[in-house]
């Protein structure tokens, strides 16, 4: 018995040894974080093969690499960890680490960032890069504040474009009467209803059975999704019309950013900046490729000239009367003559 009794001592005397000899770096003299592996969880809703899932791989491989593995990074694409909603929501309570995902989203909880899908704001991407990469994109940036997540930067979904099944728009007039899904959104179903469209507003995960069933005649989508989502099997027509430029603000869930270390810290931000310049990149070849791609699957991909999309912006101007004092008519103004 007495034999059992010091073999046992002994054991606990070793655990305690071992136990006391290791250091978890809670006493580190430089007062950094916990030295331990931090797990990044980044949520999107797009498939693996599009761009924005392709720039959160490569954000993922330079932090990485550049943390020595003290961040690891996992990517879930496709919705997995929800829409784009919940993981906002994943996000303030840190069981989300970061997200890029569109504005109109972001808008329910900072409301102003809706002023970015206002129509015809930017006639091309160098100019979209331009003002959101400078002091109105960092401006609106920071009515974040407050909500327990923070906006790095602006990566893109790209310009949203109109598909049909009835017939080849050319002009607004074509427009008339057509039922066109359209986001939940106030401001996108007041612009359709200006351009004489009848605007359906549904959610996305509802639109290709809509349009197969004949519920709606067309809907409006950046072209990577229009191809991801195989719209060519139950849409004919397609017009470059560009009328809305869809950010995606890459996210990082607040509480997560108070457990790095500030020198994670900036290598997150600057892991941040490449993978946006490959993103934007990435999007733009994927945009000129899948258009032809959507084509050879029998869509007509129509261009509308100078004059024909001036008309479209005639149209929608009462939108900016309506919807500027909501968003300041300072920062639509600045908007407008930034866009230019």
């Amino acid at each position: 018995m007495k034999k059992i009794s010091f073999i046992l001592i002994s054991c606990l005397l070793l655990l305690v040894g071992c136990s006391s000899g290791s250091s978890s770096g809670e006493n580190n003299e430089s007062g950094s974080k916990s030295s331990e592996t931090k797990i990044m969880k980044l949520a999107v809703a797009t498939t693996k093969e599009r761009s924005l899932s392709k720039g959160l791989y490569k954000f993922g491989e330079i932090v990485e690499k550049e943390t020595n593995g003290s961040i690891k990074v996992e990517v879930y694409p496709d919705g997995q960890l929800g829409g784009d909603l919940e993981v906002f929501e994943g996000l303030k309570m840190g069981s989300i680490q970061g997200s890029t995902m569109s504005t109109g989203p972001i808008a329910s909880f900072a409301p102003r960032f809706n002023v970015l899908d206002l129509p015809f704001l930017f006639k091309d991407r160098e100019t979209a890069y331009k003002v959101l990469d400078g002091e109105i994109g960092q401006e609106l940036m920071k009515d974040l504040e407050g909500t327990g997540v923070i906006g790095i930067n602006y990566w893109e979904n790209g310009f949203r474009h109109l598909t049909n099944n009835v017939k080849e728009v050319k002009s607004v007039d074509d427009i008339k009467g057509l039922k066109i899904r359209t986001l939940e959104n106030k401001l996108h179903i007041d612009l359709w209803k200006e351009l004489g469209a009848n605007p359906v507003p549904m959610a996305f995960t509802e639109l290709f059975t809509a349009l197969e069933q004949g519920v709606v005649d067309g809907q409006e989508n950046p072209v990577g999704n229009v191809a991801a989502n195989k719209m060519y099997e139950v849409q004919k027509y397609i017009t470059k019309t560009g009328h809305v430029y869809n950010a995606s603000p890459f996210l990082i869930s607040e509480k997560f950013w108070k457990t790095l270390s500030s020198e994670e810290q900036e290598i997150i931000k600057k892991a941040a900046e490449e993978a946006k310049e490959y993103q934007r990149q990435l999007n733009a070849e994927e945009d000129e490729k899948l258009f032809k791609e959507i084509e050879k699957e029998g869509m007509v991909v129509t261009e509308l000239t100078d004059e024909q999309k001036q008309a479209f912006i005639d149209k929608v101007q009462p939108i900016y009367k309506k919807y500027g004092k909501e968003f300041g008519e300072d920062l639509v103004a600045k908007l407008l003559e930034a866009g230019k």
